[in-house]
């Protein structure tokens, strides 16, 4: 599974601030519908259900929002750059500006967690997510993530 699988260029945004979670799960959805045709208000709801399970923000700045919907045939993504960083009562209890949501089928379990672990190592190279926050250009910023796979194939 590559990241190009997963995230198509137009769902890469720079947000200049996201007031809340739940602002910031607003603008998710907006891109998810626009993108992929997915039900804005199912995917609003899927991503604050998951979060009141417990944080999806996993440290170092980087939240993974996660969540599953019946209607999806195939697991898609979101990344979001935020300008100005949020409070998301993540692990370590830093604020987080580097945002990849996670939208997979409902029965989708194994591509799921393929899925999340491929983002997850991705996210934790220190020197990608420096070249990530070094740029402003959502085309640029998709060229930067997909193409740089980690080690270890999901």
């Amino acid at each position: 599974m590559q990241l190009s699988e997963i995230l198509a260029p137009g769902a890469v945004k720079v947000l200049p601030k996201a007031s809340s979670k739940k602002r910031l799960f607003c603008d998710l959805a907006e891109v998810m519908q626009a993108e992929h045709e997915m039900s804005y208000d199912a995917a609003f709801s899927a991503l604050q259900e998951r979060e009141a399970l417990g944080t999806t923000g996993v440290g170092g700045g980087v939240a993974l929002p996660h969540a599953r919907l019946p209607d999806l045939e195939q697991v898609h993504g979101a990344f979001f750059r935020l300008e100005t960083p949020l409070d998301f009562d993540a692990t370590d209890r830093k604020p987080v500006d580097l945002v990849f949501a996670l939208f997979a089928p409902e029965g989708a379990g194994v591509a799921h967690l393929k899925a999340l672990a491929l983002v997850s190592r991705t996210l934790r190279d220190a020197s990608l997510c420096a070249k990530l926050r070094a740029n402003g250009d959502p085309a640029l910023l998709y060229t930067v993530i997909t193409e740089a796979q980690p080690s270890v194939a999901a």
